[in-house]
């Protein structure tokens, strides 16, 4: 009763295999691989340059739209 033996492993790997079947636990596994490298590789760009996202943008370098209007919300219950 104390630990699992291999026979309770592959029981197991067999009833899972049953419920979910081997093209949708292949689509999880091929899934998840592309979720670790895209992290690895997101971990590593940031190792790269790491003063990029850092640096903020000066105020004289920002652009001003002329199509935007400036409004004041008010609360409909103080009117």
């Amino acid at each position: 009763m104390g630990s699992m033996s291999i026979w309770h492993w592959l029981i197991v790997l067999v009833v899972v295999m049953l419920i979910f079947g081997t093209k949708k636990l292949g689509n999880i596994g091929s899934d998840l691989g592309k979720a670790v490298k895209g992290f690895k590789d997101g971990v590593k760009g940031d190792e790269e340059n790491p003063n990029a996202p850092a640096q903020p943008i000066p105020p004289s370098q920002v652009s001003v739209d002329k199509t935007t209007i400036d409004v004041e919300a008010r609360d409909k219950s103080k009117l």
